[in-house]
């Protein structure tokens, strides 16, 4: 079976500003990369949309849709599943997590991504990876639906927020992600509803890069990079040498 990877997006963008490139060189790796987005944003991420006049709701719902097709296809991810749960406040019933469980179980992650676990800016992405601990709890867990395969044990690295000095958001991995930049910075252009965080997230990438070449060994022979992502992982790695 080729290895999966899953990344789980509160809102139809997040998933590009955060990590597209690790879509994106994953994909390019052979890694089925599937992506969840549990709504649109269409409330509380879709402000130039919603100064049209005569805008509807459903109108930002397709809209937005559209250009998380786009951007998804642009950075090759294997499966763009919407879950349409709402925004501003994202719901977590019972009912909903099961939805989430059942992605999890279907895709088999060898890892995930999710959002910073604390962000007083916007509640919906930190509720979000509450919710995402807990459905992986729920996936790993025998009595769950016996008989389906249960997950084993991905990390489960959380991506670059927003306001990075707000969240206690601490990476302590960085992936170069220069050779997809391009495919990056395209679905990035795919996102016009949030046209004014273009440029911010090239930025953040190539604020990103200076981290990887000083900690891949600085002026003493590190790697170049011009392009990085951050990550935060959760869970301890197990691993056979340092």
């Amino acid at each position: 079976m080729a290895k999966s990877a899953l990344v789980i997006s509160a809102h139809a963008a997040d998933f590009v500003w955060r990590c597209g490139g690790a879509i994106a060189l994953h994909a390019e790796k052979g890694i089925e990369v599937t992506v969840l987005c549990l709504s649109f944003g269409e409330r509380g991420e879709s402000a130039k949309l919603w100064k049209q006049e005569g805008m509807t709701l459903e109108r930002v719902k397709e809209a937005r849709h559209a250009e998380a097709s786009r951007a998804a296809e642009a950075l090759g991810v294997h499966e763009l599943v919407c879950l349409d749960l709402g925004d501003y406040p994202l719901e977590f019933s019972r009912e909903n997590k099961m939805k989430i469980v059942d992605v999890i179980r279907k895709v088999q992650p060898s890892f995930m991504l999710s959002h910073s676990q604390y962000d007083p800016y916007n509640t919906d992405h930190m509720n979000t990876t509450n919710a995402v601990l807990e459905c992986r709890m729920i996936a790993q867990a025998w009595g769950h639906e016996p008989g389906q395969k249960v997950l084993g044990a991905p990390q489960l690295y959380l991506f670059e927020p927003h306001q990075t000095e707000q969240m206690g958001w601490t990476p302590d991995t960085f992936l170069d992600i220069t050779p997809v930049w391009d495919r990056k910075r395209a679905a990035i252009e795919c996102m016009e509803g949030q046209e004014h965080l273009w440029d911010y997230y090239t930025r953040v990438a190539e604020n990103r890069a200076n981290h990887f070449k000083r900690n891949s060994g600085g002026q003493s022979g590190g790697r170049d990079c011009r392009y990085a992502e951050g990550f935060q992982s959760v869970f301890p790695r197990t691993v056979d040498e340092l």
